[in-house]
């Protein structure tokens, strides 16, 4: 069911809004890959923009290297999935507001490049609106506070069908980042908004980011429980 649109630019794609709360990784991850088949199948299906928090879990890149994680892939605990996205090893957990864009680049650009430097605009939009100043590093990927990681990016295209996406560090525990080498890069820290602005709420952000995707996309946004 979908109810009225939430932003409304003229002469644009739509784009369905899934809003939801805490979802374990591999339960949003079968729904990508649904989501994804669906939209191979039937290339006239409006794009997806998923937005969601994880319980605690570690997430490798197809070709991330083992050597990145402090702790024995084997365990049981913590929770680890290998999955097709790009980049290396990230950490997800609550206070981290993650999102899944199931966007047909067939209807905006064909161009990975491009496509990663438009996630990284959202971002990048996103801390503008709440007045700090993000900036980019130079062959790398990703959004950046005061030299602190903010905002990280991994994705995967399938016939110009993308899925995976960015995590934009809120007010998470950033204790987990100490398990890892984040996305390999050993001498750039991990950071928060929280940091830069005490007591910021993923609630407070969500809306934000919505209207930066939609303007960054150029799509129109309207909410959706399917």
């Amino acid at each position: 069911m979908v109810s009225p649109l939430i932003h409304q630019p003229l002469n644009t794609q739509a784009c369905l809004l899934l809003d939801w709360g805490q979802v374990p990784y591999s339960q949003a991850w079968e729904i990508q890959q649904k989501l994804v088949q669906e939209r191979r199948d039937q290339a006239d299906l409006p794009d997806v923009l998923i937005l969601l928090e994880h319980p605690p879990v570690y997430t490798l890149g197809m070709g991330a290297k083992l050597e990145f994680l402090k702790f024995d892939p084997r365990q049981t605990q913590p929770e680890l999935h290998r999955v097709e996205r790009g980049g290396e090893v990230t950490y997800h957990c609550p206070g981290q507001l993650v999102g899944y864009p199931i966007l047909n680049l067939r209807r905006h650009q064909q161009d990975l490049h491009w496509y990663l430097r438009q996630l990284e605009e959202v971002l990048l939009g996103v801390l503008e609106v709440l007045g700090l100043k993000g900036s980019r590093v130079p062959g790398m990927t990703g959004v950046w506070v005061d030299g602190c990681k903010v905002g990280a990016i991994g994705i995967k295209v399938s016939r110009w069908i993308t899925m995976h996406g960015f995590a934009l560090n809120v007010c998470p525990d950033l204790a987990g980042f100490g398990q890892i080498v984040p996305c390999g890069i050993p001498d750039r820290p991990v950071g928060s908004l929280e940091q830069f602005i005490p007591g910021i709420e993923v609630d407070q952000v969500r809306s934000i980011l919505v209207a930066e995707f939609a303007r960054v996309f150029a799509v129109e946004i309207v909410r959706s429980n399917v």
